[in-house]
């Protein structure tokens, strides 16, 4: 465990372990931040962080769920006694379970409204004291285009949520923009990911590729190319935008017919 007096400040990343939260822990570590790799899965997250750690960057990791609020709670007090209370969250953890809606059973809606929509408000109202007291924060949320642009057959329940981050997000830029803590969101297109790429739950990699033929860049997203703009509004750059839900999507929103 790395306990470096370095000044650098905080990110706390869920759902850090895989995918855009790997690639996002990976993005604020060569962006000089101290990074948190938070996730339910434990030897991928280790291996995020000995990873960034071998890159000469300082990380380390929790086993957080963020459906449970003690763990919530007891993960930013822990990153707080390591290092500093974190200065971003991105907020990323996330599941999808293709079910149609005649089907959906409220246990079901509820699981994956309590990761998807609960788990963002979790971590949020657990970092944002120390950010309010400090006068400097950004906590960023993951949405999807499909709870902005689009609905997603047979994922009504991910979609009301995504939707529901876009809510949360919008009141929270209000309520503590008085104390400088910016609140803003990311709402990726199709990317590679291996949600996207389970057939079960998602599109599975046909599906993937055909959604190619009608994204105007011509190609689905990596990873690698939504963690930058978490950086981007986690930074100084940035320090005029709160309340936004930045569509990642090469196009899509604007170019499908």
């Amino acid at each position: 465990m790395q306990t470096s007096e370095s000044k650098a400040p905080v990110a706390l990343i869920t759902g850090a372990g895989i995918g855009i939260g790997a690639a996002t822990a990976r993005a604020f570590a060569e962006a000089g931040y101290r990074v948190a790799v938070t996730d339910v899965l434990d030897a991928e997250g280790t291996a995020v962080a000995r990873a960034l750690e071998t890159e000469n960057g300082i990380a380390e990791f929790f086993h957080l769920d963020v459906a449970d609020t003690g763990q919530v709670d007891e993960v930013v007090r822990s990153v707080g006694n390591l290092w500093q209370p974190p200065e971003v969250i991105v907020a990323n953890a996330g599941i999808a379970r293709r079910v149609p809606f005649e089907e959906l059973a409220d246990d079901v809606w509820d699981r994956l409204l309590d990761v998807d929509l609960k788990g963002v408000m979790r971590v949020f109202r657990s970092a944002a004291p120390a950010m309010r007291e400090r006068r400097r924060g950004s906590l960023i949320a993951l949405s999807s285009i499909m709870g902005v642009s689009y609905g997603w057959s047979e994922h009504a329940h991910y979609s009301a949520a995504k939707a529901g981050v876009v809510g949360l997000v919008r009141a929270l830029a209000v309520e503590l923009a008085s104390d400088n803590v910016r609140v803003n969101g990311i709402a990726p297109g199709y990317v590679r990911t291996a949600q996207s790429l389970s057939r079960e739950n998602s599109l599975g990699p046909e599906g993937l590729e055909a959604a190619a033929s009608f994204i105007p860049l011509g190609r689905v997203g990596s990873p690698e190319e939504i963690a930058p703009v978490a950086v981007f509004l986690a930074s100084d750059d940035a320090r005029y935008i709160t309340g936004q839900v930045l569509l990642v999507d090469g196009g899509l929103t604007v170019g499908r017919y």
